[in-house]
C-alpha cells in the first residue's frame, strides 16, 4: 500500500541510515527520542537529590528532615522516579522501537510533541504544588487525604499525554506493518515493548479512574468519596506502573544480551510466550497493596495472591533463563567453553552495557523477585505490609533492575541516536558496579529494618514523641546505618552516570556511531582447547542451568523461612 493512502499519512518523513544497525532512522522520531531521554534524566535528577535527603532522615543517627519535609519530599521522590523518570524514558523507548527498529515513520510527529508538552507540564505542576506544601500525601495520595487540585491535574495532565503517546506507537506499528516496512512477526525487542505499552494503557486509564473523581472531590464538586474505591483503583495503577517497567526493561535485557554478546534467544517463542503471561497476570500483583483491607473478600485474596500471580512469575522465571542462557551460547560459540562458567570469567564485563544488565538481573532476580513474590503470599503479607520490606522490595525491582537497564541503553542511545562520541568511558566501565552496589545495600537495609518490623510510612522510627512506648531493637540502626551508606554510594553511581551523558551529549565530538561496543575492543575469539567440549554439546548452557538451580535453591530458603517467621508470631500452648 502506498504511503499517501494511509489515512494517517501526513509530510514525508525523512530518515537516514544507521552505519552500524543499517536501521533507517526517521529524523522526527530520533527528535522525540532525544526529547522524551533528556526529560527522564532531568528528573532522575531531580529525584535522586530528593532520595539522597531521604535516605540521611531514615538514617537515624543523621535524621535530616523534619516531618513536614520528609513527607512533602516522599511525595516528590515517589512521582517523580516512579512515574516521571520512567514513563519518559519508556516512550523514549516506545518511540526507538516503533519507529527506528521497524524502519518505519513516526505517525503524527506533531501529536507526539502535544503528548510531550503535555507531561511535562503534568510533572512540572505536581513537584510545583508539592514543594509548596500544598500535597504532602505521598505517592499514594489516599482518600481521605486531600491535596490541592492541582496535584491531581498534573497527575491527569501526565496521564493523558502519556495514554497519547501510547497511541501514536500502537499506530505507528499498524503503518509500519501497512506500508511493509518489515517483514513476520514483530522482533523480540519490539514485541517486549508492545506488552509494556499495552499494560501501561490499562493501568494509566485506572489511575484516570481513580484521580479524575480525586480532582473532582479537591475541588468540592464532589462531596464524598470512597477510599476503599480509591484505594483499588489506585492500586490498578500503582502497581501496575511499575509492571509496565518489568515488561520495558526485560525487552531493553534481550537489546543489551544483542549488543554487547551477540546473542539470540534460545526460544523466542517461548520468550514471546512468557511476555503473553505478564499481559494476562501480572497486574495481579496489586493485589498484595490490599490484602489487609476488609473490603475485598478472602477468594478475591487468595486467587490473586497464589494462583493467577504464579503465572506471571512463571513468565520471570523463563526471561531469567533465556537471557543468560542466551548469552551463554553466544560467548561460548565464540571460543570459551571450558568448564560451566569459563563464558561468565571471560565476558565482556569492562563493558558498561552488559555489566548493567547482568547487575540489573542478579539485583532484580535475586532481591527484588525473591522479596516479591514473598510478601505478595497474603498470609506473609500480614507480617511485611507497611513495613520498610516493602520499599527494599521495590528499590531492588524499579531502582536497581529497571534503572540499571535503562542506564545501559542509554549509553547506546548516545552514539546511535544523539550521535555523539560517548565520553569518560572509564567512568561508564564502573558505573554500573558503584550504582548496583549502592542500591544492593539500600535494598538489604530496608529489607532488614522491615523485618524487625519498622514502620514503612513514619518519619521517626522510634515513636519519641508518642503517648506509648516502642522497642525497636538495637540491630535496627546497623540496617538503617546500611541503608545510609548504600545511599551515599548510589548517589555517587547516579551521579557519574548523569555526568557522563551531560558530558557527552554536550562536548562529546558529533560523528556517526563506529560500532555497538563502546569500551572493550573486539578481539578475534580464543580457539577452543583440545580438551574443549565439541560441537553442539560446547554450545549447551550448562552454566546457566546450574545458576538458575542456585537461585531456586536461594529462593525456596528465603520463601520457607518466611513461613517459619510467620509461625513464631503467635505462640500456641
Amino acid at each position: 500500500m502506498a504511503a499517501e493512502a494511509i489515512p494517517w499519512s501526513e509530510e514525508k518523513a525523512v530518515f537516514r541510515t544507521c552505519p552500524v544497525t543499517g536501521l533507517k532512522v526517521d529524523l522526527a522520531a530520533e527528535r522525540l527520542i532525544i526529547a522524551n531521554a533528556v526529560a527522564a534524566v532531568v528528573f532522575l535528577l531531580i529525584g535522586g537529590i530528593f532520595a539522597l535527603l531521604l535516605a540521611l532522615t531514615r538514617w537515624q543517627v543523621i535524621h535530616l528532615l523534619p516531618p513536614d519535609w520528609f513527607y512533602r519530599i516522599l511525595t516528590a521522590h515517589g512521582i517523580d522516579m516512579l512515574v516521571a523518570w520512567i514513563v519518559f524514558f519508556e516512550i523514549a523507548g516506545l518511540y526507538f522501537g516503533g519507529a527506528v527498529m521497524l524502519n518505519a515513520r513516526l505517525v503524527r510527529p506533531s501529536l507526539a510533541w502535544l503528548a510531550f508538552a503535555l507531561m511535562i507540564v503534568g510533572s512540572v505542576l505536581i513537584n510545583v504544588i508539592v514543594l509548596m506544601g500544598k500535597a504532602d500525601v505521598m505517592f499514594t495520595a489516599y482518600v481521605p487525604l486531600k491535596a490541592h487540585p492541582v496535584f491531581y491535574l498534573g497527575y491527569i495532565l501526565f496521564a493523558v499525554g502519556a495514554l497519547l503517546a501510547l497511541g501514536l506507537f500502537f499506530a505507528t506499528i499498524v503503518v509500519a506493518k501497512a506500508e511493509k516496512r518489515y517483514e513476520g512477526s514483530l522482533p523480540l525487542v519490539v514485541y517486549g515493548l508492545v506488552t509494556a505499552a499495552i499494560i501501561a494503557a490499562y493501568t494509566l486509564l485506572s489511575g484516570a479512574l481513580a484521580l479524575v473523581p480525586a480532582f473532582f472531590w479537591s475541588l468540592g464538586l464532589l462531596p464524598n468519596y470512597d477510599p476503599g474505591f480509591y484505594r483499588n483503583l489506585f492500586w490498578s495503577f500503582g502497581h501496575p506502573a511499575q509492571q509496565i517497567n518489568l515488561a520495558a526493561m526485560v525487552a531493553i535485557w534481550y537489546a543489551l544480551a544483542a549488543i554487547t554478546t551477540g546473542a539470540t534467544p534460545l526460544n523466542e517463542k517461548l520468550s514471546r510466550f512468557a511476555f503473553i503471561l505478564y499481559i494476562l497476570f501480572i497486574n495481579l500483583g496489586s493485589a498484595h497493596h490490599l490484602l489487609v483491607d476488609p473490603g475485598p473478600g478472602f477468594a478475591w485474596k487468595v486467587t490473586n495472591t497464589s494462583y493467577a500471580m504464579y503465572l506471571a512469575v512463571l513468565g520471570s522465571m523463563i526471561h531469567a533463563f533465556s537471557v543468560p542462557a542466551a548469552m551463554e551460547v553466544a560467548l561460548r560459540r565464540q571460543g570459551y567453553r571450558r568448564g560451566l562458567l569459563e563464558w561468565l570469567r571471560k565476558a565482556p564485563w569492562r563493558e558498561p552495557g552488559f555489566s548493567a544488565l547482568v547487575i540489573s538481573i542478579v539485583i532484580f532476580g535475586w532481591i527484588g523477585g525473591v522479596t516479591g513474590v514473598t510478601i505478595g503470599t497474603e498470609q506473609i503479607n500480614m507480617l511485611a505490609h507497611n513495613t520498610l520490606r516493602v520499599p527494599g522490595h521495590f528499590h531492588a525491582t524499579v531502582v536497581a533492575g529497571t534503572t540499571l537497564a535503562f542506564m545501559g541503553l542509554t549509553y547506546y542511545l548516545i552514539p546511535l541516536i544523539f550521535r555523539r562520541e560517548l565520553k569518560l568511558k572509564r567512568w561508564a566501565t564502573w558505573q554500573p558496579y558503584i550504582f548496583g552496589l549502592g542500591m544492593a545495600l539500600v535494598s538489604i537495609g530496608f529489607i532488614a529494618a522491615g523485618i524487625q518490623g519498622v514502620a514503612r510510612r513514619h518519619w521517626d522510627i522510634t515513636f519519641a514523641q508518642a503517648p506509648f512506648p516502642a522497642t525497636i531493637p538495637g540491630t535496627v540502626h546497623l540496617a538503617l546505618a546500611v541503608l545510609g551508606i548504600g545511599a551515599l554510594i548510589a548517589v555517587v553511581g547516579g551521579a557519574m552516570f548523569l555526568i557522563i551523558v551531560l558530558v557527552s551529549v554536550f562536548t562529546g565530538k558529533r560523528q556517526e556511531a563506529r560500532g555497538l561496543l563502546l569500551v572493550v575492543t573486539p578481539s578475534s575469539p580464543p580457539e577452543p582447547s583440545t580438551s574443549a567440549e565439541e560441537g553442539e554439546e560446547g554450545l549447551r548452557p550448562k552454566g546457566t542451568f546450574v545458576l538458575v538451580l542456585a537461585f531456586l535453591t536461594f529462593f525456596a530458603a528465603y520463601y520457607l523461612s518466611n513461613w517459619w517467621l510467620l509461625g513464631r508470631t503467635w505462640f500456641v500452648r
